[in-house]
């Protein structure tokens, strides 16, 4: 029996990575095994352009990405016959979503952005390094926030960002500003890539489409997949799929859960 193409795609933080100290070792066997059987994780994160290609380099990642909630695709050299890096942008660029931050600022609403930020102050802030902390502010189309006002506040504040066709949405640490884009848009876009490749290879074979999350802003993302997989964290139970998708949920947290679910996955498919 033929086995069907796989395709994956994974959030990042709380789930790929463990929440609190980043790392995704825990995630080692399963890494291993979707390389050597060439089937594409792609990265779909809140993460930017610079922090995702970092991590890519000690994944052995090579494969297409997605930054900042979908704000761009990242299609690296090779990845489908092109000659170049392709970035393909969605939505309303970091400039104009500060630009009604800080307008939103002079009539009263109060957060605290990563453009009001260091390295330094965002590092204590994460966990993360001073050099981390620096890629994370090198932003493409999306602002993460800490809302310092009330929740009451906090209703006025995301109408009048959608009156400027902007939007917010709760991650696993910030809330994000951003255009009205998501993981989903990019998901769907490499997902046709990908069918077009294999048909071009193989015919009508099988694509199936895997993807992997932890909160509220990977919603989108797995709806629009065949297996949709939450990762046990800190906001999972918030995430709730339509029965018809029968969806995987882990038992352990992060890394750990990503591990076991891919694994199980892969054997439930042959692989």
């Amino acid at each position: 029996m033929t086995r069907p193409h796989l395709l994956i795609f994974s959030d990042l933080d709380g789930t790929l990575l463990d929440h609190d100290d980043y790392c995704w070792q825990a995630a080692a066997p399963a890494l291993a095994k979707l390389r050597a059987a060439g089937i594409p994780l792609v990265l779909n994160s809140s993460k930017t352009l610079p922090e995702i290609r970092a991590l890519r380099e000690e994944l052995g990642n090579t494969d297409p990405f997605i930054v900042e909630n979908g704000a761009a695709v990242v299609i690296p050299v090779g990845a489908f016959g092109n000659a170049t890096d392709e970035v393909v942008n969605f939505g309303a660029t970091r400039e104009r979503v500060l630009e009604v931050l800080e307008d939103q600022r002079q009539k009263g609403a109060r957060f605290w952005g990563f453009a009001d930020m260091s390295a330094q102050a965002l590092a204590e802030e994460t966990g993360l390094t001073i050099a981390a902390a620096g890629r994370a502010k090198e932003r493409h189309g999306t602002e993460p926030l800490i809302w310092q006002g009330t929740d009451d506040e906090l209703e006025i504040f995301e109408t009048a960002l959608a009156e400027e066709k902007l939007r917010l949405v709760a991650g696993g640490r910030f809330l994000h500003a951003m255009g009205v884009f998501d993981k989903a848009d990019g998901a769907r876009f490499l997902l046709n890539k990908y069918r077009e490749q294999y048909r071009e290879q193989d015919g009508d074979e099988p694509l199936v489409a895997i993807a992997l999350g932890d909160s509220p802003n990977d919603q989108q993302m797995l709806e629009s997949v065949d297996i949709p997989v939450v990762i046990r964290g800190v906001n999972s139970e918030q995430v709730q799929l339509p029965a018809a998708k029968h969806a995987m949920r882990s038992l352990k947290p992060g890394p750990e859960g990503w591990n076991e679910c891919v694994l199980n996955i892969l054997v439930e498919y042959g692989y």
